[in-house]
């Protein structure tokens, strides 16, 4: 039991101790300062070799033995101002009361002229350091300033001021933020009587620009009057011209409606003259046409058919002339190409006209049949039962059907035979 108690007090004594050991070992640098771990040599950004290493805004452990740690704020310190008989230009000693704002500088290469030169100062120490260089650049600064630049244009004085202190701040590591001056006055009244001027200045300009104002007043009264007057002349003129002009309008549109009122009994006149001509115009058409139609066209119409019948007539001539030459002709073809046989041809034509003509003349007679016995020796008949057979084969007439017909007979062309022996009945 005694054992273990033993050990549990070694354990805890040993936590203990790491815990006092890492508590004194590890640093937590705040965003407002920066860690200085001094011992251990490194080289910086512009190439020079240190003997220190920089943690800002984090947290490192330091190396036991071998380094130790400093730290250094990076708020804003108020040094106020207050420089007392400071000889400017001209040799008129000003007083002059400011307040700066001035910070550690945190980027390199000057928080390294701020570690060589403030470290290890405390803030007063500082403070007073940078008010001294302060008041030495307002004293430079206003040694080359007038009273009068000084007092009346602060911001070329706190730019100039400016201009001149950063460089020797920043050969001490510091950062001017800000710089207002509060006050600037001297021993010998100098910018009072400067004051005193200015307000006399100020007063008698005002009082210049008063009595310039109240002439100008009076001028631009004069003047709105003038040209009121002006106006109003110009405004009875435009009321005297309009009605001149109204009035004459008004005998320009009295001649012009009388020019009208003839105008349109003119026109009245000449559209009933032109009404009238138009009428005379129908009515000669009307008699035209009706002369063109009783007259003139009946005319034209018989003139036109005599016209027509005697082309008609002429023409039925002509076409009859024509015909019975063509038929000539053909007759004559035919003739010539019948050869020996055509006389004979064209009197059997000529013989069926002239045997309806006798027939014509005979009584009815009924002819059942015809019979020729001797076509060589036989007497008239038999001759012209061999003329109607040869008449029949060579031109195609049927005598025998021809007799039939006119005759009103029942005979058929199949009665009449071409045989000799064949017999002859009569009823």
């Amino acid at each position: 039991m005694s054992l273990i108690f033993t050990l549990l007090v070694v354990m805890f004594g040993a936590t203990g101790s790491l815990l006092l050991v890492i508590k004194n070992l590890y640093y937590i640098c705040q965003p407002s300062e920066v860690l200085i771990f001094s011992g251990d040599r490194r080289a910086v950004s512009d190439g020079r070799r240190v003997g220190y290493r920089l943690v800002k805004g984090g947290s490192s452990i330091r190396k036991p033995l071998l380094e130790k740690t400093f730290r250094m704020e990076l708020t804003n310190m108020i040094i106020e101002l207050k420089v007392a008989s400071a000889y400017s230009k001209g040799g008129i000693p000003l007083n002059v009361d400011g307040v700066a704002n001035i910070k550690i500088a945190s980027e390199e290469p000057a928080i390294h002229n701020a570690i060589e030169r403030l470290l290890g100062k405390s803030r007063e120490e500082i403070e007073k350091i940078a008010r001294e260089t302060l008041e030495g650049n307002l004293r430079g600064v206003l040694a080359t300033l007038t009273p009068e630049q000084v007092n009346e244009d602060k911001m070329a004085f706190v730019r100039n001021l400016l201009d001149e202190a950063d460089d020797d701040l920043a050969q001490l590591g510091l950062i001017l933020d800000n710089l207002q001056i509060q006050n600037i006055s001297d021993d010998v009244g100098y910018l009072n009587s400067i004051g005193r001027k200015q307000r006399a200045d100020l007063l008698r300009d005002a009082r210049i620009a008063e009595a310039e104002a109240k002439a100008q007043s009076a001028l631009q009264a004069a003047e709105n009057l003038k040209r009121t007057s002006l106006r109003q002349i110009e405004a009875k003129i435009a009321t005297t011209r309009a009605d001149a002009d109204r009035r004459l309008q008004n005998a320009l549109s009295q001649r012009q409606a009388a020019i009208s009122e003839a105008e349109s009994e003119i026109a009245a006149e000449v559209a009933r003259t032109e009404a009238e001509l138009a009428v005379q115009r129908e009515r000669r058409n009307q008699v035209e046409q009706q002369l063109q139609a009783d007259v003139i066209a009946p005319a034209i119409a018989a003139c036109q058919q005599a016209q027509a019948r005697a082309k008609g007539d002429a023409a039925s001539i002509v076409e009859d002339g024509r015909a019975r030459a063509e038929g000539i002709r053909e007759l004559a073809t035919t003739w010539q190409a019948a050869g020996d046989h055509a006389r004979e041809i064209f009197l059997f034509q000529k013989l069926e006209g002239l045997l309806e003509n006798l027939v014509a003349t005979v009584p009815d007679v009924a002819v059942e049949s015809i019979t020729v016995i001797d076509a060589g020796g036989g007497g008239s008949a038999t001759k012209l039962a061999s003329f109607m057979e040869q008449m029949r084969q060579a031109t195609g007439v049927d005598l025998s059907h021809t007799l039939q017909n006119f005759g009103g007979g029942s005979a058929t062309p199949a009665s009449l035979a071409a045989n000799p022996n064949a017999e002859t009945k009569q009823g």
